[in-house]
């Protein structure tokens, strides 16, 4: 079922990160499909001295090219989790574990025991990280008010949003906000 198209890329976490592994790709004269997180799709089959070339330069610039398996399973994960938490405003239709067990093609307790095994944290625990995150972002560029901002994270209430938040971050929206700095990070492996 996989496409030996299909080049799978870990660490890329946001739009920058597509833009330089396109800009590389451009480089070594590959042709590009399509590209969007942790994802790009060539328009042949790749040689092996140019994967190799791939990989070497993918490595310099702090990527890496995962080969099929259980690394690429967690990578696609957390791809798709960042994609959907940062880079996505409508909220999900479905919970998370449907949302990745239908992307995936794989029943979500096997997901979750794999990256729990290789991660040491639950994809609950990810999720949870991520929007937190998010939460910090929307509320230090003014974006939105917190009731706009749990409804788009997909929050229950408020209430919900900012006990959560306090549990992550040991302070509560309004005491995060009259920060100077954001100081986000993703939480990705490295």
């Amino acid at each position: 079922m996989e496409d030996h198209n299909t080049i799978h890329i870990k660490n890329m976490v946001c739009p920058r990160c597509i833009m330089a592994v396109e800009d590389l790709f451009k480089v070594l004269n590959i042709e590009i499909k399509s590209i969007r997180l942790g994802e790009v799709v060539v328009s042949r089959k790749l040689e092996d001295e140019t994967k190799r070339q791939l990989a070497k330069q993918l490595k310099d610039l702090g990527f890496a090219l995962l080969e099929p398996g259980k690394s690429l399973i967690i990578s696609q994960i957390k791809s798709m989790l960042i994609q959907q938490i940062h880079h996505t405003n409508e909220p999900l239709k479905v919970n998370y574990s449907t949302f990745l067990s239908e992307n995936l093609h794989h029943d979500y307790s096997y997901l979750s025991r794999l990256f729990s095994s290789v991660e040491g944290v639950t994809i609950e625990k990810f999720i949870t990280a991520q929007k937190i995150e998010r939460v910090k972002e929307l509320l230090f560029y003014n974006e939105m008010n917190l009731s706009e901002i749990a409804f788009q994270m997909n929050y229950s209430s408020v209430a919900h949003l900012s006990a959560q938040f306090k549990k992550e971050t040991g302070m509560t929206p309004s005491a995060f906000k009259k920060q100077k700095s954001p100081g986000h990070h993703y939480l990705n492996d490295t």
